[in-house]
């Protein structure tokens, strides 16, 4: 649940901000990511090592890969020539990711009501909508020669270069 509450919130407090929606979605994204990255490694690895489907080897390295994909990708969403491709591997790192949240919602653990298979999938899925839009933006802006999304300026610039 709190990947969706990084998501929302720091999506709508950064559009109240700066009225730029792909800018909202793609700082929204980072934060779920660095989130979900960090805890790869700290607080939760356990459990998410644990998720891991038995027919797949070596879950703490899987663990540790899919941590640091997520946290490269949401720094890569900064930087204009890798935020196609971190937004679409985001995307698909959510799609590779999934088994691993079906196979703790059909364990039979005691687990949260939000963890369950249909609010997982739910939550997922807005998940895919977010990096999805993200990468759609991107390759819309780069086939019209428009600016990278969320520049915020109109110029290409990322937000840390756009004058406040």
């Amino acid at each position: 649940m709190e990947p969706l509450i990084a998501l929302v919130a720091v999506t709508l407090a950064t559009y109240a901000w700066r009225r730029d929606l792909p800018l909202a979605v793609r700082a929204g994204v980072t934060a779920m990511f660095l989130l979900t990255g960090v805890v790869h490694f700290v607080g939760m690895r356990q459990e998410l090592i644990d998720m891991v489907p038995p027919a797949l080897p070596n879950p703490g390295l899987l663990v540790t890969i899919s941590g640091i994909l997520e946290i490269a990708g949401a720094v890569g969403l900064w930087f204009d020539r890798l935020r196609l491709p971190a937004a679409g591997g985001l995307f698909l790192t959510l799609f590779a990711l999934f088994p691993a949240n079906v196979q703790l919602a059909l364990s039979g653990e005691d687990i949260p009501w939000h963890d369950q298979l249909l609010p997982r999938t739910l939550l997922q899925i807005v998940f895919l909508t977010a990096t999805g839009y993200l990468t759609w933006v991107e390759i819309r802006g780069r086939r019209t020669g428009r600016p990278s999304a969320g520049a915020g300026t109109g110029s290409g610039r990322t937000l840390t270069d756009a004058r406040l």
